[in-house]
Parts: structure tokens; sequence; C-alpha cells
């Protein structure tokens, strides 16, 4: 769809003013105009007449207010100029009084409105911030904008966004709210005045996605996320970041009155280096929330690197076109190798201000934080995150050294990106490649005999009817008809090398819902078939997969499949620190050989435990240690290692399920039978009350299904040693 003139004439006209400089406002013009003169005048006029507003409203203030001058006089200067009160058209005065506030200083001023500090007097006293339209913007459609940002605010209640207090219009009738006065410095450089490392980087940004988060279940879309837009201020010495400047926020459920207009079609806001790619094609009318969810990964991308994916000053120079074709299609660097990149002293300081060495640095972004970074920044948004929430979860589980679901993107995908950019090149090289092979193709058919040609026939329809049969089950699963999709997998003689994710995807999502009801040897062939075809290259999802595989082997109680799921996972996971590996490959006992083989895993593993900050720790996190320290035949230990779960302040029912199952088998070892009767008990008592209500998927943290059925597996090992006749402990 073509920019209406008049609406892409306005567009540039109001960024214009936003470029101080005129030497850059003059740079600006041409880029953007570039090979159209009547554009190119039809801005300059409205450049002009703004100009001319500006003095002559200048010009009428100071007569009206000119030393000496009576009510009489001044109504006749403003009878003389058409009835206008320029003391009214101009900005509020500092002193004077708006409703029951009086404005203080001049603060800020944004697109649409200017920022005082005010007093407020009754009901009462406080220094509040209170924003006035801006002269010069009270058109219809701004005046709409406005009362919608008075309105989007008033919506939410969340201690990380600035609380709107009041609102009203001032006598000369412009629209005015009063927000909470948030004293504080804009997060990147909060962040880097007071040398945040990483980590703390990271729990304040975690903070600012719960906001937006809150923002978006409310419908309001920020639709402006940047760095001067987030302060950060001190509540009892902790560092609370805080979202202001809702005033381009778009409802999404709705229209939040008959007269919004404020998102009008193709209306070019938000600031470039921030902007999501839909943003920057200057329409309103396809923006949700995963739109704040690109210029949040931009801001994580800053808080890391401290740049942005592309430099504003260049975007804003380039003019409108070519900025949109470089958010649009070029691909932004991995902040790890941005910072590689960086100049000796560029680096050092970078590193300085995060309390890191440069390599360390490096190291900490390198992996999980790029890849986070990249979901959030994808171009296509059907491949960010879905909420800002996900993305404070994944943050949060790279925090707490737990796979995270952002992954590298395929292969297919990176050459899909590539052909786009290079349609022309790859349409000749294809037409080339094409003719190759029919070339080849008839050339090499001449020299097969009739029987060798039936067998590739053959061959080929069976690999086909093979594809044909994947597609179709992906086609399934996502209609939810599991039941069809689980038979026609049952049918797929060959899977095909180097399957697309989609394919793979199927595969768990059968296997999932088999195991949920309880169909174990189904799911026992779905996925110890998902694991041949999975990538170890990109271990994220891979984990979740063994930690599934092996629960639901063990539950079928096949020893042969099993076993050799086990040997797979010691190939793969050698010396890798991971203890959710580790705790599947110990659910069975072991033999000693056994034993000998798990060490090198066990050992990364407890390493990486020991260099985790104790307020890093979480109660799984200890979990597979106990188990192994059981296996291994050190009870004391097993049950040291358990009381250190029970000791953290955040509980969940699945792990406190294992933690007694593994407790009750190392007490009854250990001589202690009945401290080992009553972890049983309580084991019980928590396994009936979960299986009562049926399984579900589960979720991080709280425990997924298969977190759920190790415990329950485990529970039944305890009790064919110690017994079934054990009681809880009464409450006290």
């Amino acid at each position: 769809m073509s920019t209406p003139a008049s609406q892409l004439e306005e567009a540039i006209c109001f960024a214009a003013l936003n470029v101080p400089d005129a030497a850059l406002r003059t740079q600006f013009l041409e880029r953007a105009c570039a090979g159209e003169a009547l554009l190119r005048a039809a801005v300059d006029e409205m450049l002009l007449a703004h100009a001319e507003a500006e003095k002559f409203f200048a010009h009428g203030r100071v007569a009206v207010n000119a030393p000496g001058l009576d009510a009489q006089a001044a109504a006749a200067i403003r009878e003389t100029n058409g009835g206008i009160h320029f003391d009214d058209a101009a900005d509020e005065q500092v002193g004077s009084r708006v409703g029951r506030y009086k404005l203080l200083k001049k603060i800020g001023e944004g697109g649409c409105g200017a920022v005082y500090l005010a007093e407020q007097e009754e009901p009462v006293r406080r220094h509040v911030a209170l924003k006035v339209i801006k002269l010069g913007m009270d058109t219809k459609s701004v005046i709409a904008r406005f009362e919608a940002e008075r309105q989007a605010l008033a919506m939410m209640d969340h201690p990380n966004i600035a609380r709107v207090l009041d609102a009203g219009a001032t006598e000369a009738g412009r629209p005015f709210f009063v927000m909470e006065l948030v004293r504080g410095t804009r997060i990147t450089k909060y962040c880097d005045e007071n040398k945040l490392d990483t980590v703390s980087r990271l729990e304040l940004f975690i903070q600012v996605c719960r906001a937006i988060q809150h923002a978006h279940q409310k419908g309001i879309i920020h639709r402006d996320i940047k760095p001067s837009n987030i302060l950060v201020t001190l509540h009892d010495g902790a560092a609370v970041p805080k979202v202001i400047d809702f005033g381009i926020a778009k409802a999404t459920e709705g229209r939040l009155n008959d007269n919004t207009q404020f998102t009008a079609l193709e209306q070019f806001v938000g600031t470039p280096a921030y902007m999501s790619p839909e943003q920057a094609e200057i329409t309103g009318l396809d923006i949700d929330t995963r739109s704040d969810i690109y210029s949040l990964g931009v801001l994580l991308y800053e808080l890391l690197t401290g740049r942005t994916p592309f430099d504003t000053t260049v975007l804003m120079q380039s003019g409108l076109d070519k900025m949109r074709r470089t958010l649009r299609d070029e691909e932004p660097r991995l902040p790890s190798t941005m910072i590689t990149s960086l100049r000796k002293t560029e680096l050092v300081l970078t590193a300085q201000q995060r309390r890191a060495e440069p390599p360390k640095l490096i190291s900490e972004i390198k992996g999980d934080l790029d890849w986070i970074v990249m979901k959030a920044l994808e171009k296509d948004r059907n491949r960010r995150y879905d909420t800002a929430n996900g993305l404070a979860m994944d943050i949060q589980r790279c925090l707490d050294s737990e796979p995270v679901v952002a992954r590298p993107p395929s292969q297919l995908y990176r050459l899909q990106k590539l052909v786009r950019r290079n349609k022309i090149i790859f349409a000749a090289g294809t037409a080339v490649a094409l003719a190759l092979l029919i070339g080849l193709g008839l050339s090499t058919w001449l020299f097969f005999r009739e029987r060798e040609a039936r067998q590739r026939e053959s061959i080929l329809r069976a690999e086909a009817e093979d594809r044909a049969k994947i597609t179709q089950t992906v086609m399934l699963v996502r209609l939810g008809n599991f039941d069809d999709a689980d038979a026609l997998l049952k049918q797929v003689k060959n899977f095909p090398a180097n399957p697309t994710l989609d394919a793979v995807s199927a595969f768990r999502s059968v296997g999932e819902w088999l195991a949920l009801q309880g169909r174990w040897q189904a799911a026992g062939e779905r996925y110890s078939a998902l694991l041949d075809i999975d990538n170890i290259d990109n271990p994220s999802q891979v984990i979740f997969d063994y930690q599934a595989c092996g629960v639901v082997l063990a539950e079928n109680g096949d020893l042969e499949k099993y076993g050799r799921f086990w040997q797979m996972a010691v190939t793969n996971f050698a010396a890798k620190p991971n203890g959710s590996i580790l705790i599947a490959c110990i659910l069975l006992p072991l033999n000693k050989t056994q034993i000998e083989q798990l060490k090198p895993m066990a050992t990364a593993a407890e390493k990486q435990f020991h260099a985790l900050p104790r307020d890093r720790r979480s109660e799984w996190s200890y979990m597979p240690f106990g188990l192994w320290q059981f296996r291994r035949g050190d009870y004391a230990a097993a049950i040291q290692w358990c009381q250190g779960a029970e000791a953290q302040s955040q509980r969940f029912p699945a792990s406190e399920a294992l933690i007694h199952a593994t407790l009750a088998m190392a007490y009854y070892q250990n001589g202690q039978t009945n401290e080992a009767g009553s972890e049983l008990a309580l084991g019980r008592q928590i396994i009936e009350a979960k299986f009562k209500s049926g399984l579900d998927r589960g979720k991080a943290g709280a425990g997924f299904w298969f977190d759920w059925i190790y415990a329950r597996h485990l529970l039944q090992e305890a009790t064919a040693m110690i017994g079934t006749d054990a009681t809880a402990p009464e409450a006290e």
C-alpha cells in the first residue's frame, strides 16, 4: 500500500523538527526526499510555515505581556489578530498554575507534549510530573493521541510503570495529565555510571520486561521503548527501573474512544534504532506486542554491548527508504561479535563499565545471551518471543544455568534469508543449475538398465511417501489431531536425513502426548526415534528430549532401549556440565562400570554448581547430586545434598517429592529407618495428590511432566526397598 502524499510530507516534517542541528536536518531532508523535488518543496513549505507560526506567536506573546500594558490594550491586540490568545498558544509559563498544580520547572519535551516539574498543594502536597500538549501540535489527531495516552496509562498499575495521578485541560483547552515524578537516570547511563556487571544488568532488564508484559496484558503497546523512556531510581537503596512515556502507545483491544486517531494509517512514530522492521514500514494497521519485543531486544543488546545493532546517526542520515531497508533486510551482528570488533580502547572501556576483563565479557555473552538477543531481534516476528514474559523467563533460565528456549537458526532458515536478499542472483543461479541438472539427468539415465531404473523409482517413491506422511503429520499436530498423527508416524519406514524443525517438533509433540496418556511403549518409540534425528549441536531443546526419553523408557521397563539411550547420553555429554542429563542417567541403579563412565559428567556438573553464587542456586540444582551420591553408595553425602536442597527458600512439589524419595532410600541404607519411613510417607502424599488430579505438561521451575514421573519412579523404588507401612508424621 502506498503512503498518501500529505501523510508522508507530515511524517518527514515532524521527523525533521526533531533534528535540532541545522546541518544534520539538511542531510536528513536530502536523503528522505532524494529524487523527489515536489516532496522536498512541500516539506520545506511546511517547515517554513511552522517557523513563521513560532515567530508570530512569540511576537504576540511579547506584545500582550509588555510591561505596563493594561488588560484592555492586550484585548485589543488579541482582537486585531483574530482573537488569538498568544499567551495560551505558547508553552505554559514557569510559575503559572494549571488546575491545582503550580509549574516549577520545564524538565522535558517529547514529540507531542512538554513535561514540567509541578507542585500539587491539595489534597496532598507533593511534586509531580505534568505533561501539556505541545505548541503547534494541537490538531485533532494529536489531541486524540494525547487523550489516548492518558487513558492508556490510567489502565496500568505496576511498580515499574510511572503511575497516572490526574488529568484535565488548561484554561486554553490544552489537555494535560499528571504523572508520578520519577527522579532517575536512563537505564543505560545508570548501568555504565555504576559499573553494573552483566548479571545485574540482566536483573534490571527482567523487571523492565515484566512492566511491558503488564502493559501488554492491559492491551497497550508502548511502541517507543528506548533507554530515555526507562529511568532507574532508588527505593530503599535498591535500583528500580520505571517505564515512562506511553505517549505513542497503541490499544490492541478495541478503540479507546471514537476520536482515537493517533495511530492513523502510515504515521511515522518511534525511534529508528529501536524500531521493529514492521514498525519502520510506517503502517499502524499491523503492529502488535511483538514490536515491543524487538525494541526490548535492541535495549538488551545495548545493555550488553554499549551499542545498538544499527547506529542511530547512520540510520537518520540514510533517509527513510534506506532506513526501512536496513531494518527489514540487514542482519545485525551477534552481541559478542559486536564487542569483539571494537577498537582496543573501546573494548577495554566497555568491559570496565561491566566490571570484567574483555575475554570474560565476551565469554559471558557468547552463546545463550547471543541467541536470546537474536531471537528477540528476528526480522520475522513469528520467530521472536511471543511475550515479554517469555523473554524474561529465558534470561532467568540463562542466569540459572538452565537450557534456554532460544537456539541458533537452522541452516535452512539462513539459506532462505540469503535467497530473499539476493533474489536475482539466486534466480539466475537456479536457472543454470536446473539446466545442468536436467542435462546430467538425461545423460545419466542412458547408462541405467531398465531394472536399475525401476529400483530407483521404487526408492524415490518410498521416500516421497515418507516425506508426505511426515508433512501430513506436522499439519495434524498443529490441528491437535494426535491420534492420526501417531498412526502416520508408525507408517514412516525411513526418516529423512536433515529433517525440518517442524518434523522434529512433530515427533516431540506426539511423544509427549503419548506420555501424558500413560502409553509408555509408544512414547518410548517416538522419543527414541527423536534422539536419532535431533541435532546435538543445539542442546537447549535436546536436553529436554533426553530427560523425557530416559524417564519414558525407564517407566516402560524396556531395559534394552534404556541401555541404548544411556550410552548415547554418556557419549554425547561425557564431560559436559549438565545436571539434567546426569539425573536422567541415574534414574535406574548403576553397576561399577557405569559409575566410572559417569564420573566425568558428574564431576563437571558439580564443578559448575560450586561456581554458582549461593543466591543463584535453586532447589533443582542440588537434586542430581543427592541421587548421584546415593547410586555411588555414599549415603551420608546423599543426605547432605538433599538437606541442602530442602534448605532453599523457593520450594516446588515436584522437586520436594524427588527429595523425599531420595532421602528415604539414603536414610534406610544409612540405618536410619524411622527417618526413612517419614520421608517415604511425605513423598507418597505429594505424588498421590498430584496424580489424583491428572498429569499435565507442567512448566519450568514448578516441574515438567517428566519431573513428576522421575519422582514417582524413585518413590516406587523406595517403597520396594523400605516397605509400604510408612506413615507421615502428624502436623504440629
